[in-house]
Parts: C-alpha cells; sequence; structure tokens
C-alpha cells in the first residue's frame, strides 16, 4: 500500500510563511512527479505546483513568485515553501504522486492539510 502523509498547514496572517512537506511511503519503483493541488470552499481543486523528474517545476499563475515546490536528491519527500500568503491561498491542500509501482504506474493523493491565512 502506497501511503501519502502532509504536514505542516496551519494559520497564519497575511505576508507570512509556511512549509508543507509531503512524505511517500510503501512499496514503489520511482516517483515520476510530485505536486501539490488546493480546493477552497465551494470551489474545484486546481494545481497549485507540480516538479517531474529531471524537470523545471511549474506553478499555477496565482502563486508564482511567492511558492517554490522542491524534493531533495530526488527523495520520496516533497515540499511546498509559501512566502507572502494571502487570503485567497486559503484552501486545503492536497499533495500527489505519480509513482511507478508493481503491477502498474498510479497516481495517490494525501489526505490534505488545511492552510488558513487570516488576520
Amino acid at each position: 500500500q502506497v501511503q501519502l502523509v502532509e504536514s505542516g498547514g496551519g494559520l497564519v496572517q497575511p505576508g507570512g510563511s509556511l512549509r508543507l512537506s509531503c512524505a511517500v511511503s510503501g512499496s514503489i519503483f520511482s516517483i515520476n512527479a510530485m505536486g501539490w493541488y488546493r480546493q477552497a470552499p465551494g470551489k474545484q481543486r486546481e494545481l497549485v505546483a507540480t516538479l517531474t523528474n529531471g524537470g523545471s517545476p511549474n506553478y499555477a499563475d496565482s502563486v508564482k513568485g511567492r511558492f517554490t515546490i522542491s524534493r531533495v536528491n530526488a527523495g520520496n519527500t516533497v515540499y511546498l515553501q509559501m512566502n507572502s500568503l494571502k487570503p485567497e491561498d486559503t484552501a486545503v491542500y492536497y499533495c500527489n504522486a505519480d509513482v511507478e509501482r508493481w503491477p502498474r504506474r498510479n497516481v495517490y493523493w494525501g489526505q490534505g492539510t488545511q492552510v488558513t491565512v487570516s488576520s
């Protein structure tokens, strides 16, 4: 069984920073890509940032220049550094991972972590 465990969410004032982490555990061969998505109340889930193996990060226009996605040494943990947070960044943030495992490639999701930006 593959699990994604997220951490780092919380309440922060506008202009503040948070760092989210997502660790993949379980029997896998490799990770093709990892990413962060978010879903605000009453809205659809949207892409925040993704990072493929050997590729450049991809960001939603709304977070470019403020958020940074990273993964150290192609390991099983992905981070999302969020700076200059705005109230509109408030959402549940979900991690996902595109992994190679037996018997086939599959995409898995974490349980989500709440980020609230408010004064």
